[in-house]
């Protein structure tokens, strides 16, 4: 394998895995603060693609599907946290489980209900279109350089906004003692209002930013889902540093996997072979990889000590 094609398979796992970490900092965020298991997590990463999707083929604006995403996640998530999820919880960890599981059906069959079943397009606008060079004379798509860069600086917003601000530090304090800051006069209600919303939020930025490169379709994000509570089980539970590492290593993991292991065993079977078995292997080495953090740390690489 050539040097310049093994740069851009690990640019590409950066880009996986920055996208991953907006979905999977929502995820931690919630069950960290809450203690509240979503698999509907996904299904705001859908209703974000899908409303940038809509508001792009009606403005033509790609800004503008971005903030739409933003805002119709952010406001489903309100929506279920207030309709839904405050019932939950109290109760444990099969109620919740089942709760959201029906959520992802009631989102899926609506979204079909108002879309249809066949997928739609969100057109990466054309002042990010195109490669661009890179030192070494690398051709890039320019899109995807700009997803890496996004998810940084929103990783850096997210740290500022737990370590520097009064809401990250009831949100730090809510991970800690929840009954304490509730006596302590915070409305916890509303404190969980906002880091649902946030969460989800995240996530349906995220769909927007991937549905530019991907179809937007129904059940698009439950494959995410899976990989994002893979990414806070590495990670450690309720940790955003950890939520960053965590996704960066399944991105580099399983996009570097798919190209490497292939090439490893054609050093020793013949081609077909060398591809079926490598590609096999691929897509197990993210849960090899969890399984061997978990050994190591059973909390996650940040998580907090049990």
């Amino acid at each position: 394998m050539s040097l310049i094609l093994l740069i851009e398979q690990i640019l590409n796992g950066l880009q996986f895995g920055v996208m991953l970490f907006l979905t999977a900092a929502g995820l931690t965020l919630v069950f960290g603060v809450m203690g509240l298991i979503n698999l509907a997590h996904g299904s705001l990463f859908m209703v974000g693609a899908f409303a940038a999707a809509t508001v792009a083929g009606a403005t033509g604006s790609f800004v503008l599907a971005l903030a739409a995403s933003l805002a119709a996640a952010a406001a489903a998530g309100a929506l279920v946290e207030i309709l839904v999820i405050r019932r939950l919880y109290s109760r444990d960890h099969l109620d919740q489980v089942l709760a959201t599981f029906a959520l992802i059906l009631i989102f899926s069959e609506g979204t079909r209900w108002l879309f249809g079943s066949f997928p739609l397009y969100l057109n990466i606008p054309d002042y990010l279109a195109g490669p661009v060079t890179l030192p070494g004379g690398i051709q890039y798509p320019l899109y995807r350089l700009t997803l890496i860069a996004i998810g940084l600086l929103v990783a850096f917003g997210l740290y500022l906004l737990i370590s520097r601000t009064r809401l990250g530090i009831q949100i730090r304090a809510g991970e800690s003692d929840r009954e304490m800051i509730a006596a302590l006069g915070v409305d916890i209600s509303k404190l969980y209002t906002i880091v649902f919303a946030l969460g989800a939020a995240l996530a349906g930025f995220a769909g927007a930013l991937v549905g530019a490169i991907q179809s937007v379709q129904v059940g698009m994000g439950e494959p995410v889902l899976i990989l994002a509570f893979v990414v806070i089980v590495i990670g450690g539970i309720g940790s955003i540093k950890g939520a960053l590492i965590g996704s960066l290593l399944v991105g580099l993991t399983d996009t570097l996997g798919g190209v490497l292991l292939p090439e490893f065993f054609k050093l020793f079977m013949d081609n077909a072979s060398a591809t079926s078995v490598g590609s096999s292997l691929s897509t197990m080495l993210i849960y090899i990889l969890m399984a061997i953090v978990l050994v190591m740390k059973p909390t996650g690489l940040f998580g907090a000590k049990a």
